[in-house]
């Protein structure tokens, strides 16, 4: 992400039954009109996005527009409209593009009924903005050309000569970002760029998490550092018991077992802000989470909702000790690629 994202972050349908629902009066105004329109701008997977808004749609009569980008690209329009954003909501696939909206005081306060229903460690301090789903970042491997054996507890081992032309790894993933900036929390600023430089050095370069996987998946390249979801995707296809790539999980605390987050707050500037608070707390209520969970292979915030994906038990996952707030903008992770001459 961009040096200067402090100051401006990365350059990257209508309301049926509306009054009666939320008790707002009908108003022949353009304003009003404009009042009565729940915004949602989704950075977050069109498939899962699109289940949650059936979902909401069904339990509460209020329909929503959708305007899809990518998280960071939204992030920025928003900063740019300003108080003249049409945006209720931002739904982020990752955490740091929200948390930017934050750092501007973007944000409206979520209320603490709504706060309460997700795992404490993945919500915003100021309570501005909160997690949705979960992913940890895994190791794929062919099977065929490596040993479980043979893999690192640590991903900062991967970075070395051992693993020449053996790891794919995807620089401009939002997700690779927040693992950036985790290891700069964890191990210091040096240390990351001594990883990237080693990835730059050593690893494969893929231009997407999906096309990395496949490649693992193909035997294109032995290993890759990606998203759990990603290989179930794949599974999904093939099925798993086919599956030529394996998952391996970093060692207890280690960076390569990050858990990040997709996360979504409600803009100061919304028109119709009851709706919009009414769109995030069900964003993480039990049927809002279900939704979620129905579609991608990403683990549910609100304790007592199950996947149906054979995911790794979350609380076996022992991840670093790096909540999505601790990595707030990510705003270094675009300097040090630079650094490194992966930008």
């Amino acid at each position: 992400m961009k040096t200067s994202s402090r100051r401006q972050f990365l350059r990257g349908s209508t309301v049926l039954g509306a009054s009666a629902l939320l008790g707002i009066p009908v108003l022949h105004s353009a304003r009003a009109a404009d009042a009565q329109t729940l915004v949602l701008y989704n950075g977050q997977h069109s498939k899962t996005t699109n289940a949650l808004v059936a979902a909401f749609t069904k339990a509460t009569g209020i329909q929503v527009e959708i305007r899809k980008g990518s998280s960071t690209q939204l992030a920025n329009q928003i900063i740019e409209e300003g108080e003249h954003s049409p945006a209720d909501v931002f739904y982020a696939e990752e955490s740091p593009p929200v948390a930017a909206l934050a750092e501007k005081s973007l944000l409206a306060t979520l209320p603490k009924s709504t706060l309460d229903q997700v795992l404490p460690a993945y919500i915003a301090r100021d309570s501005t903005w909160t997690g949705v789903s979960a992913r940890n970042r895994v190791i794929v491997f062919n099977k065929d050309m490596v040993k479980t054996s043979e893999l690192p507890a640590s991903v900062m081992d991967m970075a070395t000569a051992a693993w020449k032309d053996r790891v794919g790894f995807v620089p401009t993933s939002g997700s690779f970002q927040e693992q950036i900036i985790a290891i700069k929390l964890l191990k210091g600023r040096d240390a990351a760029l001594t990883w990237l430089k080693g990835l730059k050095e050593f690893g494969r370069i893929y231009n997407g998490n999906m096309a990395a996987m496949r490649a693992v998946e193909r035997g294109e390249v032995a290993t890759a550092l990606v998203n759990n979801y990603y290989w179930f995707i794949v599974a999904n296809e093939v099925g798993a018991s086919n599956m030529k790539a394996g998952l391996h999980y970093a060692a207890p605390k280690d960076p390569g077992g990050l858990i990040t987050v997709s996360a979504a707050g409600v803009l100061k500037t919304a028109r119709n802000a009851e709706a919009a608070q009414k769109f995030v707390a069900f964003m993480v209520s039990q049927a809002g989470q279900e939704a979620i969970v129905d579609t991608v292979a990403e683990y549910p915030l609100r304790p007592g909702v199950k996947s149906p994906f054979d995911l790794k038990p979350f609380d076996q996952l022992m991840p670093p000790d790096v909540s999505p707030a601790d990595l707030g903008d990510a705003a270094d992770a675009l300097a040090l690629r630079r650094e490194a001459g992966l930008a």
